[in-house]
């Protein structure tokens, strides 16, 4: 089984400032679906804003959602998106000190950052904007009120298109990487043969984790340096920078994602 896992904005879907190679979507459907890739989409999206990505770009329904920054997992059967409940009953085992109530509680007064609006919340994703300029002091913050209290990790990224700090708190055994290990676990593939694509903060973690990363041409710098500094410290670990030229390709966003799936031997040219 070949698993082709991404990230939606600004990696498979082109949403940002860089110019998109006209075509490369049509391409990514046809290249995965003739050559039997098992499609994964891991992204901060919920079920609503994903399936409205899939309209608004024309990309291929996946095999597996993996959305709201990895808290949920739903695979796609018969034109019906089921929900993997083994997946709920895992982190809840895992996080019995979760409370995103008492999350959201603990951090309420805190100077510089406002929640999310609702449909971004649910009972395992408590999110909020951040003034990026102050995020260092707010960080500070919420790690002291906190840490070690429920079960939490605290995922912070930037949106470069809005200029907003977005910070997910998510029990810590359900985020991006997480969900991709047990999707991985499931399916019987080790996880150095699963690929998995990204571009920005949250995807960090995924991309050092163990998966043959790939990082769109378009990454954010702070993560192309993150990820650089972690080989470094870790020579076992897989990353490839797509810098264009498969297909005539820019490896800006889908073609990026084409790239490095080409890079490491599961997509076929042609």
């Amino acid at each position: 089984m070949r698993i082709l896992a991404t990230d939606l904005d600004r990696t498979l879907l082109p949403n940002g400032s860089w110019p998109a190679d006209p075509g490369a979507i049509e391409l990514f459907n046809d290249l995965t679906e003739r050559q039997g890739i098992f499609v994964v989409y891991v992204t901060g999206r919920n079920l609503r804003l994903a399936e409205a990505a899939i309209r608004e770009f024309g990309i291929r329904h996946p095999k597996v959602l993996i959305g709201d920054v990895g808290t949920s997992i739903r695979r796609f059967e018969d034109g019906q998106w089921q929900i993997d409940q083994a997946w709920v009953d895992h982190v809840k085992q895992l996080c019995p000190r979760w409370d995103a109530a008492a999350v959201r509680e603990a951090v309420a007064d805190i100077d510089g950052m406002r929640e999310q609006e609702a449909e971004h919340l649910s009972a395992f994703k408590q999110s909020y904007y951040v003034d990026h300029a102050n995020k260092d002091a707010v960080i500070a913050q919420i790690t002291e009120r906190t840490q070690d209290r429920f079960d939490e990790v605290a995922i912070y990224s930037f949106d470069s298109q809005s200029g907003d700090g977005l910070l997910d708190f998510l029990p810590k055994a359900a985020t991006k990487q997480t969900a991709l290990e047990f999707l991985a676990e499931q399916l019987g593939v080790p996880k150095q043969e699963v690929v998995f694509c990204g571009d920005s903060g949250n995807d960090i973690f995924p991309l050092t984790a163990g998966f043959s990363g790939v990082l769109v041409r378009n990454a954010d710098e702070q993560l192309v340096e993150k990820v650089r500094e972690a080989m470094a410290g870790n020579p076992s670990l897989r990353a490839y920078f797509a810098q264009g030229g498969f297909k005539g390709l820019s490896g800006y966003y889908t073609s990026g994602v084409l790239e490095g799936a080409h890079h490491y031997g599961i997509l076929a040219d042609s």
